[in-house]
């Protein structure tokens, strides 16, 4: 059964909470200082609060002490000083964090994530750090109008996903859909979906400061 993602970017921490309170597990934020932010009003409201956080979104280096210690997966893993960041702050009282490595699977110029012949070298340094744990790769296709024509990116996530198990036993996770095309994407191999509009509706863009 694959693994919904609720992505509650800029959505308020009460619709948080009846999601959580629903029996939705897993919760997605793209910004680190959002996420503690809602995390703390959670609990000053005495919200239900969600079992499992991901972070989706780009990390700032400068950022990943947060992220290591607030988040149980960091999907958005793209270069080698994030992995040393993450590695180095992840507390030894915790479970090891989690990890996706973001891979730019259309090569777009601009966009963050790796180029898919980086993630052998990355994989292998997540591998090496004992508060790290490597589950797979993240992806996000070039936009296209023709949902189908994002197939062929999807398909290739999942070749070079295929790859990746076949040298390390801890990868079982293909995080790639979101509302427009999961369909596609599980047909193709998702094992993970990240969902935003088709379950909280239009977002609300929230005042934030700080945020990354």
């Amino acid at each position: 059964m694959p693994t919904l993602i609720a992505v509650s970017k800029h959505q308020p921490a009460t619709a948080i909470a009846e999601l959580a309170a629903a029996g939705q597990r897993d919760f997605g934020e793209n910004y680190v200082q959002e996420a503690l932010r809602k995390r703390q009003e959670l609990r000053e409201g005495g919200l239900p609060e969600p079992a499992v956080w991901h972070l989706i979104g780009h990390l700032q280096t400068n950022k990943a002490r947060e992220a290591a210690e607030a988040f149980d997966w960091v999907q958005s893993v793209d270069r080698m000083a994030v992995i040393g960041a993450l590695a180095l702050h992840r507390p030894l009282t915790r479970p090891p964090l989690n990890v996706l490595l973001q891979v730019n699977i259309d090569a777009e110029a601009g966009k963050h994530g790796c180029q898919p012949e980086a993630v052998e070298g990355l994989a292998d340094a997540v591998a090496a750090h004992s508060t790290l744990l490597l589950r797979g790769l993240m992806v996000i296709p070039a936009p296209h109008p023709r949902i189908e024509a994002r197939r062929p990116a999807f398909r290739a996530a999942r070749d070079l996903f295929d790859a990746l198990r076949h040298r390390h036993d801890s990868v079982d996770t293909l995080s790639m859909g979101m509302s427009d095309d999961h369909a596609v994407a599980l047909s193709e191999g998702a094992t993970m979906v990240r969902i935003g509009t088709a379950l909280f509706g239009a977002r609300q863009r929230m005042a934030e400061t700080g945020r990354s």
